[in-house]
């Protein structure tokens, strides 16, 4: 029999790359963390990581091995919740989201939800999509409010069950420049019109799409200013820092003195969703909870 202690320990190494860092984040000492890994090679009478001094890497076995300690720690968190919510008789759900598609959708989903499901208890956590997506995956959140470039879902996927994603709406970029900008009020822009302008921006996925979209474009922008904050780059902008580049869904509130252009097609988006467990996918509270934010975002921008 596998010892899910062993399993917790080797998905430890595999997030954090070494016994070191997982027994830190286990408090455990590493030498212990060596033991269960050890350990759970024996009983399996297979190699699950190679070490080197560079750290370890898992070895195809030992993938499968994660894969399965998620899956079994996604069902031992859905059974304690299960449990929670016979001992209390009301269903506890936790949401993460990223801050901007917070804003914008889930007050009036939630608000929503609680009329239909008054009983339902509400938990809500703010995390950047590649941090929530895992936790779906886990079973350490119901569902997660999240967003993806062009590519596949952020986050590590590992081998366990991906979480179901469901598209709510295109959030298309648009270029935020000073009014007194020589490019403002233009209906639309190419972003090599701005080769040569100073950048402020307000994520960091951002910046790095604009600089896989500079590079095949044959230019090396020029990035004053990141912040975590659109609001912030917004205002930097208004100061004459630079130019940004800004989902749809942040530019409100408005600020003073700033001209928003879209960028010419085919225009840069994030696609917003929503990821599920396929153990909670099925429970009514959530069921709902994803019909509403669809409703939601219906009614900001048209579904993908």
């Amino acid at each position: 029999m596998i010892d899910v202690q062993r399993l917790r320990v080797l998905r430890a190494v595999a997030e954090h790359g070494s016994f070191n860092r997982a027994a830190v984040a286990l408090r455990l000492t590493p030498s212990a963390v060596s033991q269960h890994v050890a350990a759970l090679e024996r009983g399996l009478g297979s190699q699950v990581v190679t070490r080197s001094t560079r750290g370890v890497s898992l070895t195809p076995a030992g993938r499968i091995m994660v894969g399965a300690a998620e899956s079994v720690a996604a069902e031992i968190e859905h059974a304690r919740l299960q449990v929670t919510e016979l001992g209390t008789g009301r269903v506890q759900l936790t949401v993460a989201t990223f801050t901007s598609g917070g804003r914008l959708l889930l007050p009036g989903a939630l608000a929503e939800l609680t009329a239909a499901h008054p009983g339902t208890v509400l938990h809500v956590r703010e995390y950047e999509p590649e941090d929530s997506l895992p936790l779906v995956r886990r079973g350490a959140v119901d569902l997660a409010l999240a967003y993806h470039f062009d590519g596949p879902l952020p986050g590590r996927t590992g081998s366990g069950p991906a979480p179901e994603w469901t598209p709510l709406m295109d959030d298309p970029l648009h270029v935020v420049l000073p009014e007194t900008h020589r490019l403002a009020g233009r209906e639309e822009l190419a972003l090599t019109e701005l080769a040569g302008e100073p950048w402020v921006l307000g994520c960091l996925k951002t910046e790095a799409y604009l600089r896989r979209y500079a590079e095949r474009a044959g230019f090396d922008p020029e990035v004053r200013g990141t912040t975590t904050d659109y609001f912030f780059a917004r205002s930097l902008v208004a100061a004459h820092m630079g130019v940004s580049l800004i989902p749809s869904i942040a530019l409100t509130p408005r600020v003073p003195g700033l001209c928003t252009v879209p960028v010419r097609q085919p225009a840069p988006a994030r696609h917003i969703g929503v990821a599920t467990s396929g153990h909670r996918r099925a429970h009514a509270e959530v069921t709902a909870l994803v019909r509403a934010l669809r409703r939601q975002a219906a009614g900001h921008a048209g579904p993908r």
